[in-house]
């Protein structure tokens, strides 16, 4: 929380008046989405918490929910990343805003540090209230408890983990630059991948755990091709006419 008021306050416009145009400054709904969503999250942690204390439930079992939620987030923002890099554009219902800054971001990578927190964290914090409110309405399981807020914790923050990975090291809050150091969140070097050409690698941005494996398996790359063979749907990744190597790649025989 520290990490995150340092931020707040090197971000503010009365600390930098000029650095900052309309789309970087965090509207008052943008920070009721990010308050809504920070509830959310606190809320599922809080519940697990009581209901782990208070009950004969063991607690490992929360705390092993809360680890798996960590490695899924990852790999769920992976995939979205992958989705909103490569199809559809502005004009796309409900995730076009969403596809155009990605695709400007490419262009200009540095400027979402240049985000105040709540504007680069309202949609994902939104997403998360929506989701995961009637979870905490409807649960008295721990571990469901626990999966939810930290799955949802990271998917709202993942933005924010994104931006501090184009943040030089000498930037970022102390505490902030060891996790990143420590690979919990997504690191410099490792993002620093993804932004070239074609930008069809290191999709993951909460901790990048999954990063390797996904390059590693082409699992992108055979994603891709079946959505060519299946809606004819080329990705913004292939840079270059479709050949025969990267159909080989992907694991499918289009000519079968």
């Amino acid at each position: 929380m520290a990490a995150l008021r340092e931020l707040q306050h090197q971000n503010s416009p009365q600390n930098h008046p000029s650095q900052y145009e309309s789309w970087q400054i965090s509207t008052w709904p943008h920070r009721a989405c990010f308050a809504g969503g920070c509830a959310t999250v606190l809320i599922s942690l809080l519940k697990c918490l009581l209901l782990t204390v208070g009950g004969a439930r063991p607690w490992m079992e929360p705390v092993f929910a809360a680890l798996i939620a960590y490695v899924a987030a990852d790999l769920v923002t992976g995939i979205y990343h992958w989705a909103i890099d490569n199809y559809g554009g502005a004009e796309t219902p409900v995730f076009g805003s969403q596809i155009e800054a990605f695709l400007s971001h490419h262009q200009h990578p540095s400027a979402i540090t240049r985000r105040q927190l709540a504007n680069n964290l309202y949609i994902p914090s939104a997403a998360v209230t929506v989701v995961f409110s009637p979870v905490n309405v409807v649960s008295a399981d721990p571990a469901l408890l626990g999966f939810a807020g930290v799955f949802a914790g990271c998917i709202m923050f993942s933005q924010q983990f994104h931006a501090w990975a184009h943040t030089p090291k000498g930037k970022l809050p102390p505490l902030v630059a060891a996790i990143q150091g420590a690979g919990i969140i997504v690191g410099r070097a490792q993002h620093a991948a993804h932004h070239r050409p074609p930008y069809n690698s290191n999709y993951c941005i909460v901790s990048g755990v999954w990063n390797r494996f996904l390059d590693k398996s082409k699992f992108f790359v055979a994603a891709e091709v079946a959505v060519f063979r299946v809606f004819g749907v080329r990705p913004r990744s292939w840079s270059e006419p479709i050949s025969d190597r990267k159909l080989q790649e992907g694991g499918i025989n289009y000519h079968n």
